[in-house]
């Protein structure tokens, strides 16, 4: 019996395709490469990212570009903490689409999250210290919608094309720093 119930334990276990929370279907664990851009006052350490000046203008960021991709469904998903902010209007994700900013996730002083196009408010409560959760899932040529905490809270079209992800800390055209923000469990899935 004990010999039985060894050999089960050294059988390899097979997991199923990563099913990501927040949309139903078969997902496929996806490990994009990155590239780290430092700009301005801008400053990478492993998983946090920082404006160091109060500067409103001139290129601020700091961020990972992750690599590009065409066609298909990709869900982005990860967490972060500001650790500090004494600025305001900082862009914390990206989704660049075509030759730009498709989609960008901004914070303001106060904690509101909000879309940088338009300015649609996304959520609230992303204040120093509180840690927030962030999918976002791209239907190429179909949708793009985000959510926060695992709640849908915005739905934008998404035309055909070639997209790529950035997180970090970006200063927005009406933004400065100074802001310190920690990204942690990064995933993304396609299908």
């Amino acid at each position: 019996m004990l010999g039985a119930i060894l050999a089960a334990a050294s059988l390899p276990v097979l997991a199923p395709n990563a099913f990501a929370q927040v949309e139903s279907g078969t997902w496929t664990t996806w490990s994009p490469s990155y590239t780290v851009q430092q700009v301005g006052c801008g400053s990478v350490s492993g998983s946090t990212f920082q404006l160091t000046c109060s500067t409103a203008s001139g290129e601020q960021r700091a961020e990972r570009r992750y690599v590009t991709y065409t066609g298909g469904t990709h869900q982005f998903e990860g967490y972060f903490k500001i650790n500090s902010m004494g600025g305001s209007r900082i862009s914390l994700k990206q989704t660049f689409g075509g030759s730009g900013p498709y989609f960008l996730l901004a914070v303001e002083s106060g904690g509101r999250l909000y879309s940088v196009e338009g300015g649609a408010t996304i959520s609230s409560g992303a204040t120093v210290g509180t840690t927030v959760r962030v999918n976002t899932v791209n239907q190429v040529g179909t949708s793009h919608r985000t959510y926060i905490n695992g709640s849908l809270k915005n739905t934008v079209s998404s035309p055909s094309g070639s997209y790529y992800d950035k997180l970090g800390a970006y200063r927005t055209a009406s933004g400065q720093g100074p802001i310190s923000v920690t990204w942690s469990s990064i995933h993304f899935w396609t299908k």
